[in-house]
């Protein structure tokens, strides 16, 4: 079923997605500390991995290509609106996230710990949007090729977070642990804290 006038509405998004975040790159703070050449190339490694993974149409184990979910018509809609809606996720914080963003895990001049919007959410909300959009991408494609792609991009992104939070706690100290404990990293709601406040 997943033949290519399936594939265009989900390539529309990814393309869409991609060019907002080639154009919105250019207006970044300068770069005061940076992640180790060893950490970027482990989480390169493993999201390049899954993104061949996800795009092979036919990879050399055939197994690779067996489904794991039945090509119905209800499974196509509920990834393609699990794409839409992880993308738009991931934008709306990277709209938040303004001057602060970079592609690696950085420090930035000036840096700011983003605390509201989707960052009232999640801890790290682009990272949401984009595993929430390749998991619908996995269930539209219905193959274990892409169930081993979204790990493998999962991994990747599980890498990058863990040298974030160190970041951010050697740079932000209380106010990030504070953070931490209030907010989820990853998935809205989840284990979600009320700041601790006086009691009457």
């Amino acid at each position: 079923m997943f033949h290519s006038y399936y594939i265009a509405p989900f390539a529309v998004l990814w393309l869409a997605w991609l060019g907002y975040w080639l154009v919105a790159a250019r207006n970044v703070k300068a770069t005061r500390r940076r992640e180790s050449a060893t950490s970027f190339l482990l989480n390169r490694a493993f999201v390049a991995i899954g993104a061949v993974l996800l795009v092979l149409r036919h990879p050399p184990l055939h197994w690779l290509e067996q489904r794991f979910v039945p090509p119905t018509m209800a499974a196509y809609w509920l990834g393609f609106l699990m794409v839409a809606a992880g993308l738009a996720f991931a934008v709306w914080a990277r709209v938040y996230l303004g001057r602060n963003w970079s592609g690696t895990v950085t420090v930035k001049q000036g840096h700011e710990l983003i605390r509201t919007g989707p960052y009232g959410l999640v801890r790290h909300p682009i990272y949401s949007g984009l595993l929430l959009a390749l998991l619908g991408t996995t269930i539209a494609i219905g193959e274990w090729r892409g169930l081993l792609g979204f790990v493998a991009i999962a991994a990747g992104f599980l890498i990058k977070i863990r040298t974030e939070e160190r970041f951010m706690g050697e740079t932000f100290g209380d106010a990030y642990a504070h953070y931490r404990a209030e907010v989820p990293a990853l998935i809205p709601f989840r284990g979600r804290r009320r700041p601790a406040g006086p009691r009457r």
